[in-house]
């Protein structure tokens, strides 16, 4: 009988083992394998088991991580998906479920899936600036890796306007510098220069770092991605290095006197409460009552600080009226509010698998499509990749299908890079390397996977540095696997066949990426795997890479 399988999405808070739940080390104990982001995993190394399997990938690999942990699971594992804070917010909650449905997941017949809850850095990194998230609040990321940017900005504007206190997470990274800039130009419109603001890095950890500054001058301090910027609204105030922001915007009690202001039962009544919504009517009571209910004195302790209002303002008006101001244009006098999000639509042209030259019709259709707000970017792939905000993607796959473009999916997908078959005149490989294309161009795989196809022994397209090498000489086929295509210490894939028939070259490629396919790592290039495993479909791997040491370079040093 095969034992059924469980997902456990677990958050386990900022990364101190006092502010991790019972839940939270119960279930990563009781688990198989351990499946996150590498820093997160040595995080609660401490808490990994000897007998429990860890798969650790880069930060930018969530989807590989929760496709790896639903295919173990379903193969009867245990398996723990971590996330710092709570996997629910920013986390890999939400994808695991994706991936679970779009396999057809249901609750009755499927693998049992528990969330886990842990403490947000909305919580953690709040506590350590002391009181800032007293009153409405709201998250948002300034990553725009999975979100466009002109959306993000939108968000930030209607908090702003809304004097929402803010806790931006992903704020900057070593390639996004200019987001959490456009985010301070944003609030500034809004805000006063002085609103505090909170500066937390890596809170609960070894490195914690906490600086209390206020919007105008934020950017002076570090931020990064291990960095939360909490950004207090128009009533937080700074006491003794601490960030407090009161319940109310009116004082309904002095602290600091000991005649209060308001009686206790006056608190109590709408005559202090001006800019309240009537619960009877749905409309913001009539600022003038306050002049005829409330003594002089009290009267000024209250509306001092508020703004005139019309008589008679509809919470239905106001937020047509909020609306307005984010979009920019006239909402619809509906009963709910729908707005056309544009969102970035990525792929890869080029005119195809043997042909590299561009038509005018094919460039003028390029620039036509991806307009203004779109990016082209040339690949050494003889591709162009396009980025294109849009809400209708199939209206642009149409015009560019309809110029002859053969589109590809960009990321971790197989790629096939073939040579110009020396203008078209050496045509003996060309119908295999289309047919290569046709069956395996664009397959998702666990990491980006480049087939290089030379139409002749010279291999000048250099075939033989690609994952696979194909090279087309005498009427027969030569196989290269395990090249090491980037990097310093990068290589040439080893000969592992010479002579393949033509009628077989296509089968035998197709079964090598099957396995690859489906045994390797998340993030895991085919010459690691390869290497790992010691053989792909009978071809035996041979160290033949130079040994050498040599100091890591991270990328940017």
């Amino acid at each position: 009988m095969t034992t059924q399988g469980k997902l456990y999405v677990v958050g386990f808070g900022p990364g101190d083992f006092k502010h991790i739940t019972t839940r939270a080390v119960e279930a990563l104990q009781d688990s198989d394998f351990i499946i996150g982001y590498k820093t997160y995993v040595e995080l609660i190394q401490d808490l990994i088991t000897n007998e429990t399997s860890v798969i650790s990938t880069g930060m930018t690999e969530e989807v590989s991580r929760a496709q790896e942990a639903v295919r173990q699971a379903e193969a009867g594992k245990k398996v723990a998906v971590i996330s710092s804070g709570d996997a629910g917010v920013y986390g890999m909650a939400g994808l695991v479920y994706e991936v679970l449905i779009e396999k057809g997941w249901t609750e009755a017949n499927g693998v049992p899936v528990e969330i886990i809850p842990g403490i947000s850095a909305i919580n953690s990194c709040g506590s350590l600036l002391g009181a800032p998230i007293m009153h409405d609040s709201c998250t948002i990321s300034l990553s725009d890796h999975l979100t466009p940017w002109d959306l993000i900005a939108k968000r930030v504007e209607a908090a702003a306007i809304a004097d929402f206190v803010i806790a931006l997470y992903n704020p900057r990274s070593g390639r996004r510098t200019r987001q959490i800039v456009e985010a301070q130009r944003i609030l500034l419109q809004y805000r006063s220069p002085e609103t505090p603001v909170g500066l937390v890095k890596s809170a609960y950890r070894d490195r914690q770092h906490i600086i209390i500054t206020n919007l105008e001058e934020m950017l002076d301090h570090d931020i990064g991605m291990l960095t939360t910027v909490i950004i207090g609204n128009s009533a937080t105030f700074l006491y003794d290095n601490k960030m407090i922001t009161p319940r109310g915007y009116q004082r309904k009690y002095t602290l600091n006197s000991e005649k209060q202001a308001l009686k206790p039962h006056q608190r109590l009544r709408e005559e202090a409460e001006p800019w309240a919504m009537d619960q009877m009517t749905g409309v913001q009571r009539v600022q003038s009552s306050v002049n005829e209910k409330i003594e002089k004195d009290e009267k000024h302790q209250i509306v001092e600080n508020i703004r005139p209002q019309s008589p008679k303002v509809s919470s239905y008006n106001m937020a047509m009226e909020a609306l307005k101001r984010v979009t920019g244009k006239q909402p619809k006098t509906t009963n709910y509010v729908y707005q056309d999000f544009e969102e970035i639509f990525e792929l890869a042209v080029s005119p195809g698998v043997a042909n590299k030259k561009f038509t005018p019709e094919q460039m003028l259709t390029l620039a036509m499509v991806v307009g203004e707000k779109g990016t082209m970017e040339y690949t050494p792939n003889h591709q162009i990749v396009l980025k294109i905000p849009t809400s209708n993607p199939d209206a642009i796959t149409a015009k560019l299908n309809g110029v002859g473009f053969l589109l590809s999916p960009i990321g971790d997908v197989l790629t096939l890079k073939a040579c110009d078959f020396c203008d078209g005149e050496k045509t003996g490989g060309i119908p295999y390397a289309e047919e290569i294309q046709e069956k395996l161009g664009g397959l998702q795989l666990p990491k980006e996977l480049t087939i290089g196809f030379n139409g002749c022994g010279m291999a000048c397209y250099k075939a033989v540095t690609e994952d696979i090498g194909i090279i087309y000489r005498k009427g027969k086929f030569d196989l290269f696997l395990g090249a090491k295509p980037v990097g310093r210490t990068a290589h040439a894939g080893q000969p592992v066949a010479e002579g393949i028939e033509p009628d077989k070259i296509v089968d035998v490629i197709t079964k090598i990426i099957q396995e690859y396919k489906q045994n390797a790592h998340p993030n895991e290039r085919l010459f690691k795997y390869f290497k790992r495993v010691k053989q792909i479909q009978g071809y035996v791997y041979k160290d033949i890479a130079p040994k050498i040491n040599i100091e890591p370079a991270p990328c940017g040093d």
